[in-house]
């Protein structure tokens, strides 16, 4: 194990063990944050920290009985959740905050007209229907669809790699795990 995938080890551990139950005003949960926003930087790029938990911002951070961060919440709703395997997944108010951080096309899959008001209503988006993709996307990345003018219509995991949604004409590329409802 090199030194860097001891630190991110490191940095799992001291951001699952602390105990407070708001961030913004306590000494170690100021560090307990950073530490999350640290995972949040090793898992969707340089800057997704700052944009999913803005320093000058109350987050809400739900906890399991054993003191480990599960939910990460705003204002406008949950941000995040943090897994057992120690990776975000996204809720809809988390990408919105991605896809607002990041230049066109990071964290993101394209899809046109014909699928919008499924992905929107909750349905999965497929391969068939996906316009552009980033190209770092690989399965299992958590991941932003929106539409061709922009609009974020759900957030969910790729099931397949960039080039893989390019080059397939069917077959899921995003698992919906929740869509914009609007």
């Amino acid at each position: 194990m090199s030194d860097e995938d001891a630190g991110r080890g490191a940095v799992a551990a001291d951001a699952a063990g602390d105990d407070t139950a708001s961030e913004a005003s306590d000494a170690t949960g100021d560090r307990s944050i950073d530490d999350l926003r640290t995972v949040a930087d090793y898992q969707f790029g340089a800057g997704a920290g700052e944009a999913l938990f803005p320093p000058d911002e109350e987050i809400e951070v739900h906890r399991s009985s054993s003191g480990r961060p599960r939910q990460l919440v705003a204002d406008e709703g949950r941000l995040v959740s943090y897994g057992v395997d120690g990776r975000f997944t996204l809720g809809f108010a988390g990408g919105r905050r991605l896809v607002a951080a990041f230049d066109h096309p990071r964290c993101r899959v394209v899809v046109g007209d014909d699928s919008e008001p499924f992905v929107r209503d909750g349905k999965n988006a497929f391969a068939k229907f996906v316009r552009t993709a980033d190209p770092a996307i690989r399965p299992g990345d958590e991941v932003a669809v929106v539409h061709e003018r922009g609009d974020l219509l759900a957030v969910g995991r790729a099931e397949l790699s960039a080039e893989a949604m390019a080059d397939f004409e069917s077959g899921m590329a995003v698992k919906v795990r929740e869509g914009s409802d609007e």
